[in-house]
């Protein structure tokens, strides 16, 4: 019976946090077009967001690059296929690495430091202060790093995956002997640009859209004490990447006929 009634009670305040949450998402996009008076405030927060994640992006799809030629290139000559290692490399990137790892990144770094920075406000009454003096705290703070959240994932997206290709290239040519004109030309004949970059760009502008929601909801959502702003910023990153990888399943399958 114990274990029923705890049951019950994590199901309740599991559907009780996704009211909040879907509230909380109507709220925020009903002021949305705060944004764009206030375009200084997004710029700003891009590049708190953005241009602050974008060295461990860039670092980290080189490597992942390297990683995928070294690792292609030693299953591709078993088959003799070593020719297909640009298109492994390409592939690889734009449909699933760099969408999922730039969202990852980005929530681990920029996601939890926005949650904290928004619960400190909110602990420090920075929040009602702005109530008091008549001004929306979700148009002035919520909804410019919501923005710039979900205009940076595509952003450092496309920036992994321009890294990586060029890791890969460096690995597969320099170092393993393949040809650089075979490297690309596999490349150029075997990826599409709206099918695989073009779904790729698709998939990070959703995980951008749902991990800024994240981050922005657990920061205002959190405990006003320095206990609560730990947990908030757990969460961010735990939900935040777990929805990532999930979402990256459910859109997988919808745009390669996975779901019927």
């Amino acid at each position: 019976m114990n274990a029923l009634a705890a049951i019950g009670r994590f199901t309740l305040g599991g559907v009780y946090h996704l009211g909040r949450c879907g509230v909380f998402l109507c709220t925020m996009l009903a002021v949305i077009s705060h944004a764009w008076r206030r375009f200084a405030l997004v710029v700003r927060q891009l590049y708190f967001a953005g241009v602050m994640t974008l060295l461990i992006t860039l670092v980290a799809g080189l490597f992942v690059g390297m990683v995928l030629s070294l690792q292609g290139y030693y299953t591709l000559v078993n088959y003799g296929g070593e020719s297909a290692l640009g298109l492994l490399v390409a592939l690889s990137l734009t449909r699933e690495l760099g969408p999922v790892l730039a969202a990852v990144l980005f929530t681990g770094r920029a996601g939890s430091a926005i949650t904290a920075e928004i619960g400190l406000m909110k602990a420090t009454d920075q929040l009602a202060a702005m109530e008091m003096m008549a001004t929306d705290p979700v148009a002035r703070v919520v909804v410019p790093r919501f923005v710039a959240g979900v205009l940076a994932v595509p952003i450092l997206t496309l920036l992994f995956n321009v890294v990586g290709v060029l890791g890969g290239y460096y690995v597969g040519t320099v170092q393993l002997g393949v040809d650089s004109g075979v490297y690309w030309a596999s490349m150029q004949n075997g990826v599409d640009v709206f099918e695989d970059i073009g779904n790729g760009i698709i998939k990070s502008f959703v995980f951008g859209f749902v991990v800024s929601w994240i981050m922005v909801f657990e920061g205002c959502d959190t405990e006003p004490t320095a206990e609560g702003i730990s947990r908030a910023t757990t969460r961010t990153v735990v939900v935040g990447s777990l929805s990532v990888l999930g979402l990256d399943y459910i859109l997988t399958a919808l745009m390669y006929g996975g779901i019927s």
